[in-house]
């Protein structure tokens, strides 16, 4: 579920509908860099600044901080801010890694915005699903606050499965059975093997 849950946050980075105003828009950008940088021939001979441009480009539309925070739940609070930030800066490097490494192998997925929710408290959700080639689809929903003029995304839900709570439960569970210290290693381990070739 979670290889599912990555894929489909890879794939709402790619393809969105302008008839959306709002937090669409900064997607937008964020997504006609990304389409450019994957397209662009001469920077398939140059995998490591690729992967650089990537990452940099990816973390314009997620808040990482908030995603990190969140996925760590009840354990967060008890945290010192050397580990909180730690913390945050480990699950930022999971995250772009993971992506930069699922938008090199894009096929063309396309994304449907069904519907676009805008609250009074600053926060929206952005309804849509995904089509794959073999015209397979399943829903993704953007989470989305907004920050000094801009929406950032702190949680991707699909199939009604959220992202952020995906990652809770796992680590919760980590560090339940070993400790907090076992899951920063963890963390630490799964990026040395996701870094750029």
């Amino acid at each position: 579920m979670l290889k599912r849950l990555m894929l489909g946050c890879v794939l709402a980075i790619f393809t969105v509908s302008a008839a959306f105003a709002g937090p669409t828009d900064d997607v937008k950008k964020t997504v006609d860099e990304v389409v450019r940088i994957v397209g662009d021939k001469e920077s398939r001979t140059h995998e490591v600044k690729r992967r650089q441009a990537l990452k940099k480009t990816i973390s314009v539309i997620f808040d990482y901080s908030e995603m990190a925070k969140r996925s760590l739940g009840k354990h967060w609070v008890v945290r010192t801010p050397a580990e909180k930030k730690q913390f945050a800066e480990l699950f930022a490097t999971l995250l772009e890694n993971s992506y930069a490494g699922k938008i090199e192998s894009y096929n063309n997925e396309k994304i449907v915005y069904l519907k676009e929710l805008l609250e009074d408290d600053g926060h929206a959700i952005v309804k849509s699903k995904v089509v794959t080639a073999n015209r397979d689809e399943f829903s993704l929903d953007y989470h989305l606050a907004k920050q000094n003029g801009k929406w950032m995304v702190y949680d991707v839900v699909i199939e009604g499965v959220s992202l952020v709570s995906n990652y809770r439960s796992q680590f919760n569970k980590i560090i339940t059975a070993s400790g907090y210290e076992k899951l920063v290693k963890k963390l630490q381990s799964k990026n040395e093997e996701l870094k750029a070739p």
